[in-house]
C-alpha cells in the first residue's frame, strides 16, 4: 500500500543520493566551480541533463493534464521549440563564447553599457523567479495532497522543506553539481514516462500500437489547428511562438545557458544543444501520449479529476491515477521518483543561476576582495532560496489556470525585453543612449500587457496567444531604434 510515510521515505532516499553527488562534485567549493564548472563539463552529459531541466515538473504533470482541454495542439509549440534550439546553437552560443562571459547579460554591458546590462539581468531575474516558482508550485501541491495533508502539515511547510532540500545539495558545487544531478534526474523522468505508458496499457489490455490505433485515442490526437488564423492555437502562431519561447527561455536565460557555458568549447556546446533539442521533442511527445492514456483510463475506471480548493485540477490527474488508481506499486514508485526528479532538476538549476546572475550582474562580485566573494555568494544563495519560498506560497492564492499555460503566458511579458535587447545588439551595429533603456523596456511590457488584455471580439475574433513574446521583443527593438546614437 502506498502511504504518505512510504512516499516520504522515497523522497528522503533520493535526496540522500543527490547529497552524495554534491559531496563528490563540491569538494573544492570555489566560485569558478559554482559559476562555470571550470568550463570542463562533457557536452553529452550537459545535453542529457538539460532535457530534465527543460521538462521539469510542469511537463511531467501539467502537459498530461492539459490533453483533454487542448488535445495534441501543444505539439505545434514543441515543433517550434525544435527550430528555436537551432537558432540558439548557431546564433547565440557563438556570441557568448566569443565574449567569454560568465553571465550572458555581461554581453549587454560590453555592447551597450551598464543600464542595458542590468535591465537584461533584471528581466531574467523576474522571469526565472516566476518560472521556477511555477514549477515548484506544481510539485508542492502534489506533495501536499498526497503526503502532507495526511499529517495536517500546512502547505507553507511543504514549500519550505522542498526548497531547503535543494539548497543543501547546491550550496557548494553549484553548476558543477547540477550538471551531474540533472543527468540522474533526466534518466528517472524518462524512465517514469516509459514505465507509466507501459503499465497503463497493460491495465487496459493493450499493446502500445493498440493504444495508438484505438478509437479512444482518436478523441485526443488532434495536432494541427489550421482552420482559422483567428484561433489562439493556430499552427503558425503556435510554431512561431514556440520558437521564440525557446530562443528566450533557453538562449536568453542564464539558467539554461550556464550549463552550455560549462562545456569545454563552442563546438561541444553546439553539439549539446542539437542533441538536446531532438531528445526533448521526442520526450515531450511521449508525455502527451501519456496524457491521452490517463484520460482514457480515468474514464474507463470512473476516476474523477481531483479537486483543489473545491475546483477540478487536471494537473493532479497523473498523481491521482499513479498513486490511487490500482495500477500497482510499480507505477506509484515510478511516478514518485519521476516527480521528485522533475522537481529538483528545474529548481536546483534555477536557484544556482539566480545566485550567479545576482552576484555577477548586480553585486559585481569580481570587484570584491577574494576573501569576501565566497561569503557573499553563500549569502545570496540563501536569499534566493527564501525568495522562491515566498513566491511559491503566493501562487497558491493567485494561480487560476493550467500551470504550463500560465508559464508560457508569463514568458510573453518578461522575456520580450531580453529578445529585443539581444536582437538589436547582434543584428545591428548601432550604439544607443544607454540611460534611456529602462523607459524603453518598461514601455514595451506595458504596451504588450495592454495588447494582451484586448478582448477577442474587439479584434474581429482574433485570439492573441504566444505571439505576444515576439511582439514584445519587436516593441523593444523599435524603442531601441528611437534611442540610438545618431
Amino acid at each position: 500500500m502506498i502511504t504518505p510515510s512510504f512516499i516520504l521515505a522515497l523522497i528522503l532516499g533520493y535526496f540522500a543520493v543527490l547529497v552524495g553527488i554534491s559531496y563528490v562534485t563540491g569538494k573544492e567549493d570555489s566560485n569558478i566551480d559554482f559559476f562555470t564548472a571550470n568550463r570542463n563539463s562533457p557536452w553529452y552529459v550537459v545535453a542529457f541533463g538539460m532535457v530534465g531541466a527543460s521538462l521539469s515538473g510542469v511537463t511531467f504533470i501539467s502537459v498530461p493534464g492539459w490533453i483533454e482541454a487542448s488535445q495534441f495542439n501543444y505539439l505545434q509549440v514543441v515543433l517550434g521549440y525544435g527550430f528555436g534550439y537551432f537558432v540558439v546553437a548557431y546564433i547565440l552560443l557563438p556570441v557568448y563564447y566569443r565574449n567569454n562571459v560568465t553571465s550572458i547579460y555581461e554581453y549587454l554591458n560590453q555592447r551597450f553599457g551598464k543600464n542595458s546590462h542590468q535591465a537584461g539581468a533584471f528581466f531574467f531575474f523576474i522571469s526565472r523567479v516566476l518560472g521556477a516558482a511555477f514549477r515548484l508550485f506544481l510539485v508542492a501541491i502534489v506533495m501536499q495532497q498526497f503526503i502532507f495533508d495526511a499529517w495536517n502539515v500546512p502547505f507553507e511547510a511543504t514549500v519550505i522543506l522542498s526548497i531547503l532540500l535543494i539548497w543543501v545539495y547546491t550550496q557548494k558545487g553549484g553548476i558543477k553539481t547540477i550538471v551531474w544531478t540533472d543527468t540522474l534526474q533526466t534518466a528517472l523522468m524518462i524512465l517514469a514516462v516509459f514505465l507509466s505508458i507501459s503499465y497503463i496499457n497493460q491495465a487496459l489490455g493493450w499493446s502500445f500500437f493498440d493504444f495508438i490505433q484505438s478509437e479512444a485515442f482518436s478523441q485526443y490526437n488532434d495536432v494541427f489547428v489550421t482552420d482559422s488564423f483567428l484561433k489562439r492555437s493556430h499552427f503558425l502562431k503556435s510554431f512561431i511562438g514556440g520558437a521564440f519561447i525557446t530562443i528566450c527561455m533557453t538562449g536568453l536565460d542564464q539558467d539554461m545557458m550556464q550549463k552550455n557555458l560549462s562545456c569545454k568549447n563552442l563546438a561541444d556546446a553546439q553539439k549539446n544543444m542539437v542533441v538536446f533539442s531532438i531528445v526533448l521533442v521526442i520526450v515531450t511527445t511521449l508525455f502527451m501520449l501519456l496524457g491521452a492514456l490517463l484520460f482514457i483510463y480515468s474514464k474507463k475506471e470512473g476516476i474523477s479529476i481531483p479537486l483543489m480548493d473545491g475546483q477540478p485540477k487536471s494537473d493532479l490527474l497523473f498523481p491521482e491515477i499513479a498513486l490511487n488508481g490500482n495500477l500497482g506499486i510499480g507505477v506509484a514508485v515510478t511516478f514518485i521518483l519521476g516527480l521528485i526528479a522533475a522537481a529538483y532538476s528545474s529548481a536546483d538549476s534555477a536557484l544556482t543561476s539566480l545566485t550567479t546572475s545576482f552576484c555577477v550582474d548586480f553585486l559585481r562580485l569580481e570587484q570584491k576582495a577574494e576573501a569576501q566573494q565566497k561569503k557573499t555568494r553563500k549569502q545570496v544563495h540563501i536569499g534566493m532560496s527564501v525568495l522562491l519560498i515566498l513566491v511559491v506560497i503566493a501562487f497558491k492564492y493567485i494561480l487560476d489556470r493550467n500551470v504550463i499555460d500560465g508559464l508560457l503566458t508569463v514568458a510573453g511579458y518578461t522575456y520580450g525585453p531580453l529578445l529585443g535587447l539581444f536582437s538589436f545588439g547582434i543584428f545591428t551595429s548601432y550604439q544607443i543612449k544607454d540611460r534611456w533603456v529602462w523607459p524603453v523596456v518598461f514601455s514595451s511590457v506595458i504596451l504588450t500587457s495592454l495588447l494582451g488584455s484586448i478582448n477577442a471580439a474587439s479584434l474581429g475574433g482574433y485570439q492573441i496567444g504566444y505571439e505576444l513574446l515576439p511582439l514584445n521583443g519587436l516593441f523593444t527593438f523599435i524603442g531601441l531604434i528611437l534611442i540610438r546614437r545618431k
